[in-house]
């Protein structure tokens, strides 16, 4: 004899229970599941990603270049002797023949085989010039003597050096003769052509040879630009965060302020651009492609994400702390700026350098304040012309050798190291300092 429970017979519930239950765990395992799926396709583009950026970017890391015995001749750099009333004939010298009869001479080459001397055209780079020249300019001295000099290869004899570049197809498909291959065959057979790590990619400026281009003038750009936001983003933001979170009161004023706050943090970063056009440049007539301009305009974008971060770390603070520096005597602004700020420093840290990393990689912007452009020369101040890591990276994105790739690819790298350092410094930080109420 069985009662009625509900519409079910009591020995029936039971067995709907278990059904229940089975349902219920089946579908708490196949969520489980979506998850790691998700994750897996999360992990497995990340991945691709790096592993397609790596792969292009860590030979940029090196250069090609040749050890060549150098014969400064003065009938060349100085035919006429005037070095000592007109130093400027040390600079208009014709450096690359120095070098192209160096070379010839480590490769056996006479000087009257011209077809063999035309192969040599395009071997070594045309920065050779620039690079003989100063050392000239530092040691006139040296005229007259002849010294072993690495000199940087072409960025097509670079690539074919490093295997880029496939040697097995017809000569007439390629940008390297077989005589070229020959020399370059030869050179390395003898060891006097080799791989050495590429510092002018971190010292160099923009250069229309692959070879001697490099991010000096970039990393200076960011440096100075990382350095405004620091001074104007975080105490404006700190400061107004403190205002609006402490001692504002609670008006459609202020709930307005914070709704544009909310609101301006979501905008997309071109149109910190427009305005930084419109005001610092068309407006207060700041200099185009200046590190200020592009200081002044990542500062507005990033105060938005410094004051929400900072009044979440204000008001992470228990009520406890102010209430008890009230009851001890000490004024509102005591109780802030005393007890509730020192407090809240971690997460005001945290976010901080989250909205740096972010304008650190930020390219719109800057492209639109004219940061795009040709700079070769260090910027000596934030108003001299410059342009950044970001910026760069896109510059050489739109260049047609294959060098180039090669460089946007390490400078990819460069710049997710910066982000990834700031990032797990913010983590570090968060961990370190933070208090859990």
């Amino acid at each position: 004899m069985t009662a009625a429970v509900g519409t079910l017979p009591v020995a029936q519930a039971p067995a709907r229970r278990d059904i229940g239950l089975k349902r219920r765990y089946a579908a708490e395992t196949r969520f489980r599941w979506y998850g790691r799926v998700a994750i897996s396709i999360g992990v497995i583009f990340l991945a691709v990603m790096l592993i397609s950026i790596v792969s292009k970017g860590y030979t940029s890391f090196m250069q090609t270049s040749v050890l060549l015995p150098i014969t400064f001749d003065a009938k060349v750099i100085d035919p006429q002797d005037k070095r000592a009333t007109d130093p400027s004939v040390l600079i208009k010298a014709n450096y690359p023949n120095l070098a192209r009869d160096a070379l010839a001479a480590r490769l056996g080459i006479s000087p009257d085989d011209k077809p063999q001397m035309a192969a040599l055209k395009g071997f070594i780079s045309d920065g050779v010039r620039t690079q003989l020249r100063d050392m000239v300019v530092a040691d006139p001295s040296i005229i007259g003597t002849t010294r072993d000099v690495w000199v940087l290869a072409s960025a097509n004899i670079d690539s074919a050096y490093k295997g880029q570049i496939d040697l097995g197809v017809a000569e007439t498909n390629r940008k390297v003769s077989d005589k070229q291959v020959g020399f370059m065959n030869k050179l390395r057979d003898e060891g006097v052509m080799a791989g050495k790590f590429n510092t002018g990619l971190f010292v160099n400026g923009a250069s229309s040879r692959p070879e001697t281009s490099g991010m000096g003038v970039a990393i200076i750009g960011s440096f100075y630009m990382m350095l405004i936001v620091l001074l104007l983003a975080l105490p404006i933001g700190v400061a107004a965060s403190i205002y609006l979170e402490e001692f504002a009161k609670k008006t459609r004023l202020t709930d307005i302020i914070e709704v544009n706050i909310n609101n301006l943090a979501a905008v997309p970063s071109i149109v910190f651009g427009l305005l930084g056009l419109a005001v610092f440049i068309n407006f207060l007539g700041l200099p185009r492609s200046a590190a200020l301009v592009g200081g002044l305009v990542l500062t507005l974008m990033t105060l938005p994400t410094i004051i929400i971060a900072t009044r979440a770390a204000l008001a992470a603070v228990p009520p406890s702390i102010r209430s008890a520096a009230l009851g001890l005597g000490a004024s509102k602004t005591q109780a802030v700026f005393q007890h509730v700020l020192p407090l809240a420093t971690p997460g005001i840290l945290t976010g901080t350098i989250i909205g740096l990393a972010r304008a650190l990689g930020e390219t719109a912007p800057l492209l639109l304040i004219g940061m795009v452009a040709f700079v070769a020369d260090y910027p000596t101040t934030p108003l001299d012309p410059a342009t950044a890591l970001p910026v760069q990276i896109y510059m050489w994105a739109n260049e047609a050798e294959r060098a180039f790739v090669e460089r946007m690819s390490g400078a990819i790298i460069i710049l997710l190291v910066f982000l990834m350092v700031m990032n797990i410094t913010a983590i570090v930080l968060r961990r370190r300092f933070e208090r859990r109420w």
